[in-house]
């Protein structure tokens, strides 16, 4: 049985980081987001690469 990776939409991305759309797009061009697969003129994030990028964010985050 393949698992399958679901594709977000911006919007969608954006909300799981509570963060509006074009705070997304400025995290893509720093880094902090992987950049989106082009489907046509559509734009999709892997939603296990969004997961890595929230985990790896924790990881990076200072301990108080």
């Amino acid at each position: 049985m393949e698992i399958i990776d679901p594709l977000l939409r911006a919007k969608e991305v954006a909300s799981l980081f509570r963060v509006s759309i074009p705070t997304l797009y400025r995290w893509i061009a720093d880094g902090t987001v992987p950049e989106p697969t082009k489907l046509g003129r559509s734009s999709r994030w892997s939603k296990a690469e969004i997961e890595a990028a929230v985990r790896a964010a924790k990881k990076g985050r200072a301990l108080r």
